[in-house]
């Protein structure tokens, strides 16, 4: 997908620090329908106050690109644990790989690895020696590492794994799911001492996907153990208690994702718009299993039956544990109703939303997870819902290119979602979500950014910071995040980056393009409320070189200024007397564009000086 240049039609104001006020998304909007699809087989006007954009020190955060793909559907929901941090600083990364568009015959995991000085090359083949997806990644063994994808076209999975991370031969088996039932989309991780037990969640095709009922469940998670490298598994394939046809009419694709500890204590989250949102907990390994009902859904065993409107959760979520083991839980916000025939999701509902098992659940009310202010919802903004599309210009509104779904990608979940929450050893909260993002957009369609929103007590949280607000990012579609679950002096993540918004696979079903898998490393203190406030206008790196460049009739500077500033831009020549000015104009917080017109200058090298405030950065260009 060819990136569109369109710095000549964009006034980006852009932010990556801001305050807790929220803007609404206009009523007309979150009211709009659209009809839901099946996961992908393989293949009132309220107005809050404007915000005043609070600032850090050490930005953008350190990124690398580590992959890329042409296949660009990550997951249909909630991402699997694809990303790990090692005690002794290296680090594994996989996602989902293919560049043979549109069958993608070479479709399986991409995967590099950090020795502790820098990353392997760019791959472009497989880890498999056949066509998968959707991998699963941690730690295995004492220096081990493991990979388990779904090979679709078998209905199995595959098990990779060696006994020294990021080199050697990998081991290849495969799991097969009960008889005659095909199984794919897993969740596999690791638990116990020396990562030695392997905890897997996989389902049995549901019927949309060409599978048949298991034990009456239309979808049936499976849940299997294995405590010698999946030489044999104890129990295998089994229905867990509380989630068998007694209590539900079946599951979907990617809805369900684990945490995993060292020792004996693992959890998993399970939820959906059309079913509850629950958290199955064990202590003892996955011997047994404690079943909390996080949001109970207001149509129980719903197999297609005509329903009212209702708030629900949206399918992407992520889980945690804190010092003394309890979980927190993040999830996207969304909006449904069933018309006897077709169900129906709602992009422009936004909200992500916070619980953990201090806090009570949610009811069966049909607006118990409404997040705009209705009577009966039992969100609480900064407790329980704590993020939200950010009012980027300060305008006490949210405004997108234009008011249809052809403005945005399609990814079947809120406006706000694909959760991540990473706990550090001294309890404090990180999440990152990816949003879609107003003022970034390519003219036809708005791009979704990275935002993260810190907690530092369990219950307050600071002010929201766009991870992606780097000039790089200006034409990015920033999703599918997948953060690591430990920590140090930064949080670590992984994410795909697309210079057009939304999928080719389906969604949108934009033509195929590259498509980045970058790693970040965002420094803490950087988004701790109140830690390194900065005075300063803008830094060398919020300043654009100009484009084009080199130019014979008009060329951009984009410049990212931190508070509102006076803003002019001066050029000189080699001998440093000024040429030519554009004169002082009073700049917004975030990005302004500054025009050069070349038609009274003559060929040659020249200087600009951008001046935001009392501060400025001079560059280079050249006039044909």
């Amino acid at each position: 997908m060819k990136k569109l240049l369109l710095i000549s039609m964009i006034l980006c104001i852009t932010v990556f620090g801001f305050s807790q006020k929220r803007a609404m998304i206009s009523k007309e909007l979150r009211d709009y329908a659209v009809k839901r699809v099946s996961p992908v087989n393989h293949s009132s006007d309220f107005i809050r106050t404007p915000v005043i954009p609070s600032y850090k020190m050490s930005w953008p955060p350190e990124e690398e690109v580590i992959g890329g793909t042409r296949y660009d559907l990550q997951t249909n929901t909630s991402i699997q644990n694809r990303f790990f941090v090692y005690d002794d600083g290296t680090m594994g990364a996989t996602w989902t790989m293919g560049f043979g568009d549109p069958s993608f015959p070479d479709r399986g995991t991409g995967y590099n690895y950090y020795d502790g000085a820098a990353w392997g090359a760019i791959p472009t083949e497989i880890i498999e020696s056949l066509r998968t997806g959707w991998p699963s990644y941690a730690p295995f063994g004492e220096n081990g590492e493991l990979v388990v994808s779904h090979d679709f076209a078998a209905g199995d999975l595959l098990i990779l794994t060696r006994d020294e991370k990021g080199t050697g031969v990998w081991t290849e088996d495969m799991f097969d799911g009960p008889d005659n039932h095909e199984i794919s989309w897993n969740r596999t991780t690791t638990s116990g001492i020396d990562h030695s037990v392997i905890q897997m969640l996989s389902i049995t095709w549901p019927t949309p996907n060409g599978g048949t009922p298991y034990e009456g469940l239309d979808g049936a998670i499976l849940y299997s153990r294995s405590e010698d490298g999946g030489q044999s598994w104890d129990p295998e394939n089994i229905v867990p208690d509380e989630m068998s046809s007694s209590y539900y009419a079946g599951f979907t694709a990617d809805d369900y994702e684990w945490a995993a500890s060292d020792d004996d204590l693992v959890a998993f989250l399970v939820g959906d718009t059309w079913f509850d949102l629950f958290l199955m907990k064990s202590a003892d390994g996955g011997d047994t299993w404690e079943k909390t009902i996080i949001w109970e859904h207001p149509y129980p065993f719903w197999s297609g039956t005509v329903t009212d409107t209702f708030y629900c959760a949206d399918g992407a979520h992520h889980l945690a544990f804190d010092s003394q083991g309890m979980a927190h839980v993040v999830f996207g916000i969304n909006r449904a109703y069933s018309d006897g025939t077709s169900s129906y999701w709602f992009p422009f509902v936004d909200g992500v939303a916070y619980w953990n098992e201090s806090m009570p659940t949610f009811s069966n009310n049909l607006n118990a997870l409404n997040p705009y202010g209705h009577p009966d919802s039992e969100l609480i903004d900064d407790y329980n819902l704590i993020g939200w599309t950010q009012d980027v210009n300060g305008d006490g509104e949210i405004t997108f290119v234009g008011t249809g779904t052809e403005n945005i990608g399609i990814y079947y979940l809120g406006l706000s979602s694909q959760p991540q929450i990473i706990i550090d050893d001294n309890d404090l909260i990180f999440v990152v979500y990816s949003s879609v993002t107003e003022t970034y957009d390519n003219g036809m369609q708005n791009y979704r950014h990275l935002w993260e929103r810190t907690s530092w007590d369990i219950g307050a949280w600071g002010d929201f910071s766009d991870l992606t607000s780097n000039l790089i990012h200006i034409y990015d579609e920033c999703v599918f995040p997948t953060c690591a679950p430990v920590s140090d002096d930064y949080i670590y993540l992984i994410y795909q980056t697309d210079d057009e918004p939304g999928l080719a696979v389906r969604g949108d079903l934009d033509p195929y393009g590259d498509n980045n898998i970058n790693l970040m490393k965002v420094i803490k203190n950087d988004i701790m409320p109140g830690i390194n406030e900065n005075e300063q206008t803008i830094y060398d790196y919020d300043v654009s070189q100009n484009y084009p460049n080199p130019f014979s009739e008009t060329s951009v500077v984009n410049v990212n200024v931190r508070k509102s500033c006076g803003l002019s831009l001066e050029i000189t020549n080699l001998t440093g007397q000024k040429v030519q000015g554009i004169k002082t104009l009073e700049a917004k917080p975030g990005m302004n564009k500054l025009t050069i017109n070349a038609g009274k200058l003559s060929s040659g090298v020249y200087f600009y000086t951008v001046k935001a405030g009392e501060n400025s950065v001079t560059k280079k260009m050249i006039v044909e």
